[in-house]
């Protein structure tokens, strides 16, 4: 599995381009501004995009999608509960005073809790981590998480933005605490991590982790 990051839009959103080197099948995942970019990237890689993978639908990871679909027909992937903000793209831009807004085509596929999908040879599992938007799922595969805005390089997603939930933030980060620690979580914004680097530094998840009994200790 080969692994591309662009970094894209206003917001410094990373969108991932993930290649299956022997199949030369290829996803996306949140595609989020300079659609142009993007789609040059495949023709460069000599990648065959087969789906749109979205973490969630706010509109620094949305914002590619509709200028990729009129060249490319792939399924569109999201969480059924992030349909109110996929639908609300050009609100999004309203708010933060961007240009208008390429509105999208709906969604193809609802993303759940457990489901599993696949890049040539590659299985990813979708985990449901809600709190910075109600429908956020992780996709956790070979050694890797493609986690949006759950998790960063010592900080976490808002939770004050709409639809957005503090205590099912709190909830969904002593879920991730509890992953194996060599995991590489591959954020939204900013660089990579580790599950274990974020453990033992990151403010935000100081508490949430429960020590480990020691055997022989009452």
């Amino acid at each position: 599995m080969i692994v591309t990051t662009t970094t894209v839009g206003p917001f410094a959103e990373n969108t991932y381009l993930l290649r299956d080197e022997a199949s030369g099948e290829a996803v996306y995942i949140d595609p989020g501004d300079e659609a142009g970019r993007l789609i040059a990237q495949l023709a460069e890689t000599g990648s065959r995009l087969t789906a749109i993978w979205l973490t969630h639908a706010h509109i620094d990871h949305i914002g590619a999608i509709a200028a990729i679909r009129r060249v490319i027909d792939v399924p569109i992937l999201l969480h059924p509960l992030d349909r109110a903000l996929y639908d609300e793209g050009q609100e999004q831009a309203d708010e933060f005073d961007l240009p208008p807004f390429d509105v999208p085509p709906p969604p193809d596929i609802a993303l759940g809790e457990g489901d599993r999908l696949r890049v040539g040879s590659t299985t990813f599992d979708v985990v449901h981590v809600p709190g910075h938007a109600p429908g956020h799922v992780a996709f956790i595969g070979d050694g890797q998480i493609f986690g949006g805005d759950l998790l960063f390089a010592g900080s976490i997603g808002r939770t004050d933005l709409r639809y957005a939930d503090a205590a099912q933030m709190t909830r969904s980060l002593a879920r991730a605490a509890t992953w194996d620690p060599a995991l590489v979580v591959h954020p939204g914004h900013g660089p990579s991590t580790t599950i274990g680097r974020e453990v033992a530094t990151n403010g935000f998840l100081q508490g949430l982790v429960r020590p480990r009994a020691t055997a022989g200790r009452r």
